[in-house]
């Protein structure tokens, strides 16, 4: 169960992205429709793709038109839950969900209703299974969305061996045997035991079979694929030209916005990123999101606009009702006044952070603990220039973040981990800027001060250092140094670093 907790913890951090896309879609053919008393009317056709646009009232509009005709369609109950996953994760709704969560055995029990023959029966329960699992992690019901994942697992194992040309099995089954094959060493122990078998190659290989012989499922199979390569692996750029593509082909598509900019801004593309929020449809038709104010502080903080970017973080806290990005928000209206040297007027949020807000996921955590140091005195003014070019390198802004870094020397900061993060920071613009090899002694020089510690900056400057030497197909190097980023205790970003490290690990062995 622990290894299950572990990758719960990433998938809630990442989260929520990943689980609107598994929740599935059901586009069966119509051969399938009647034999098994599945009918994807032209009506559930379009509220599904209504709700993939996060259109939501029009979609329950054209379901509840359906449902008053044939109450007794499996995917009726199937798209309630799918619009209601959608809804949970973007508004994170707590009475909602609490209401919500109870029709889960209603609707289970409804598709129970589909014969044993029919290969959606287990395929639909298995769904229904992987939507509350990823709204129970995200609502920190851990052990009780660990039982779901399991479960939705073996449904869909089951129904591989009952149904072995159904293709939309390996939709999800792919999705979890890469999440499940990216468990670290020390916990797979645990998923042998439970009867989880995660391999990455085969997972994206299943998934790849999807797209390749089944048109329905094409899209969707392409953005779990795309969403695993940007947080877990690593994307190529075909699939970085794809997540560009897309929203241009459908601009009326919000989910679509949402993913190209925040796969473009965690690839350091962030003014690229701005174009696509900037484009992004909105209206009465579509739920409300106020999370993409908070992308557009992002940027504006990357860029070192800091009075626009504070305006975007307060619009964001003002319309937003949900639970996690409170303490992370706050961090970055301080940052707003402290990098522009406003610290009388930065105050306040530092105590706003500590009074408010949750730490499920790493940018609340990270948040609680710098206003821990701070109040601690723990953060000089030096290191202003530190937190300026991780914000500019983060947002690809290169050239400003070179000109902050460069303004200093490792001799500029007094204790080891300002030390390494300079290291490491500047290790990082290098690579970000085509030059690999330059970044390598900084990353070792971060990794040499850090030893016996739990600094957060050595290990991620030891993944660097192994997608640097997997890129040049130097196995052994590769291998030591994502092992030497797992070798890393109790620091901010573990989980998301072992992840990465491990799925890397996985695939140079397979």
């Amino acid at each position: 169960m622990k290894c299950i907790k572990l990758k719960c913890y990433q998938l809630r951090t990442n989260v929520a992205i990943w689980a609107i896309l598994i929740a599935g879609c059901i586009l069966p053919s119509p051969a399938l429709s009647v034999t098994y008393n599945i009918s994807f009317t032209p009506k559930l056709q379009k509220a599904y793709f209504e709700i993939q646009k996060l259109r939501l009232q029009p979609a329950a509009k054209l379901i509840n038109e359906e449902r008053a005709s044939q109450s007794d369609n499996a995917l009726i109950p199937y798209l309630d839950n799918y619009a209601d996953l959608h809804y949970l994760l973007i508004s994170e709704d707590r009475k909602a969900y609490q209401s919500l969560s109870a029709k889960e055995d209603l609707r289970l029990s409804q598709i129970a209703k589909l014969p044993d023959t029919s290969p959606y029966k287990r395929f639909l329960q298995a769904e229904i299974r992987m939507h509350w699992a990823f709204a129970k992690l995200k609502f920190g019901n851990e052990i009780s969305g660990s039982w779901e994942i399991i479960k939705a697992y073996r449904l869909l194992e089951e129904n591989r061996k009952k149904f072995p040309d159904f293709l939309p099995t390996f939709k999800s089954l792919g999705l979890l045997h890469v999440l499940i094959g990216s468990v670290p060493d020390n916990y797979t122990w645990v998923t042998k035991i439970l009867g989880l078998r995660g391999n990455i190659k085969l997972g994206i290989q299943e998934l790849n079979m999807v797209i390749e012989k089944e048109p329905f499922f094409r899209q969707e199979c392409e953005l779990i694929d795309l969403l695993l390569h940007a947080y877990t692996l690593q994307l190529s750029p075909t699939q970085l030209s794809k997540i560009r593509q897309w929203p241009k082909e459908q601009p009326d598509n919000l989910l679509l916005h949402f993913f190209a900019t925040t796969i473009l801004m965690k690839e350091g593309k962030s003014e690229e990123a701005s174009y696509y929020l900037a484009e992004a449809p909105h209206g009465s038709a579509y739920i409300q999101f106020p999370f993409l104010e908070y992308l557009r502080g992002e940027i504006l903080l990357q860029k070192g606009e800091y009075e626009s970017a504070f305006g975007h973080y307060i619009n964001f806290q003002k319309k937003y009702n949900g639970f996690n990005y409170i303490k992370d928000s706050n961090l970055k209206l301080f940052m707003c006044r402290w990098l522009d040297n406003k610290n009388n007027d930065a105050a306040p949020f530092l105590k706003k952070i500590s009074e408010t807000g949750y730490t499920i996921i790493e940018g609340d955590q990270f948040a609680k603990k710098f206003a821990e140091d701070f109040t601690a005195g723990k953060v000089p003014a030096q290191q202003k220039v530190l937190y300026k070019a991780r914000y500019a390198t983060d947002g690809g802004y290169l050239s400003e973040a070179t000109d902050f870094i460069e303004s200093v020397s490792e001799k500029t900061f007094t204790s080891v981990s300002e030390k390494a993060e300079f290291n490491y920071r500047k290790g990082r613009i290098f690579q970000k800027s085509g030059q690999a090899t330059l970044s390598v002694p900084y990353y070792e020089r971060a990794i040499t001060l850090t030893q016996n510690t739990s600094s957060g900056f050595g290990a991620s400057s030891a993944l660097q250092l192994g997608y640097i030497f997997s890129d040049k197909n130097d196995r052994e190097k590769a291998v030591m140094y994502f092992r030497k980023a797992m070798s890393y205790k109790k620091h901010e970003y573990k989980n998301s670093i072992d992840n990465k490290a491990r799925a890397a690990l996985t695939a140079l062995e397979q």
